[in-house]
Order: C-alpha cells, then sequence, then structure tokens
C-alpha cells in the first residue's frame, strides 16, 4: 500500500505542475498493485436459525413440574409449622410440669411441718383426749424366742387318710 500512495503523490505533483491534470502524463497513473495469489479464506459457515415449534405437551409439563414444586414447598412450610408447634407445646408442657413439681415440693414440705411429734401431741390430747403414759401403766409383755413357728396338723378324713397311704405305697414301689 506504501507504493501506491507514493504514485498517487508523483502524479498529483506532475498534474498540478502540469496544470493539465485531466490530460496528464500516464506514465504516472495509478497502477493497481500486482495482487499475490492470496490463500482463500476459510468458508464462512452460513448461521442459520431453526425455528423448532413447541413440542406437544410442553406447557403441560411446565404446569405438572411446578405445580410439584410447590406443593414440595408448602409441604416444607406446613412441617415448619407444625414442628414449631409441637416445640411450643412442649415448652408448654414443660412450664406446667416444673409449676407442678415446685407446688408438689411445697405441699411436701408443709405436710412435714403438720407432722411434727410435737403437733401429733398436741392432736391427740386436745382432740382425742387421750393422755400421756405415766410409768405405772405400762405392761411388759413376753413373746417366743424360738424363731421356729408350729402349725398343728389338721384332722383329715377316713378316706383321705387312705388315699394318702395308698399314694405313698404306689410311690415306694415304682420309685
Amino acid at each position: 500500500m506504501a507504493a501506491d500512495n507514493s504514485a498517487y503523490k508523483k502524479y498529483n505533483e506532475h498534474s498540478s505542475s502540469n496544470g493539465n491534470a485531466a490530460y496528464g502524463n500516464y506514465k504516472y497513473y495509478h497502477r493497481p498493485a500486482e495482487r499475490k495469489p492470496a490463500e482463500k479464506p476459510a468458508p464462512v459457515p452460513e448461521i442459520t436459525m431453526k425455528l423448532t415449534p413447541p413440542k406437544r405437551g410442553s406447557v403441560f409439563k411446565v404446569l405438572l413440574v411446578s405445580t410439584i414444586g410447590l406443593l414440595v414447598l408448602f409441604s416444607v412450610i406446613y412441617g415448619r409449622v407444625e414442628r414449631d408447634k409441637m416445640y411450643r407445646y412442649i415448652s408448654n408442657a414443660n412450664a406446667h410440669y416444673e409449676s407442678v413439681r415446685s407446688e408438689n415440693v411445697r405441699l411436701q414440705s408443709e405436710l412435714e411441718s403438720k407432722m411434727t411429734l410435737k403437733n401429733i401431741e398436741e392432736y391427740a390430747v386436745s382432740i382425742l383426749g387421750l393422755q400421756k403414759l405415766d410409768n405405772s401403766q405400762i405392761e411388759y409383755v413376753q413373746t417366743q424366742t424360738d424363731d421356729v413357728v408350729e402349725i398343728p396338723e389338721e384332722e383329715k378324713n377316713i378316706f383321705v387318710k387312705i388315699k394318702d397311704k395308698f399314694d405313698g405305697f404306689v410311690e415306694y414301689i415304682f420309685g
């Protein structure tokens, strides 16, 4: 390209000095540069766009998938709501249990305070009209010191005695 421009500049200089640019010297005309056989450019692939018609049932599939997705979402949300409800129920039950347990402790301590020996003696004297024992009213009882208890044998009927003798005899014979 640089050679082409230099030839054009010479032509312009010559034609302006000559004054006759339209009929000037032909030796300075622009000649196209010799072209080397260029490599053929790679063929450009044709870009086309295929218009594919929508497949049958695609709307139905999209609706079905979106419905299933919504059902899964709602079931997850429902499960979490139910779980939170159960946690609240458990925490309320634990709070009630703790209050009942503390009430039980309070009632046990109140019962123990009423069941003292002093309170029992006052109740026996004032309400029941009982008196304390003095030494003259105490009687000692002797009990049997043996650890063996004998139970008298019942009197058996004559038929029962005969049957027991027969069973003993059969046992003796057969071993």
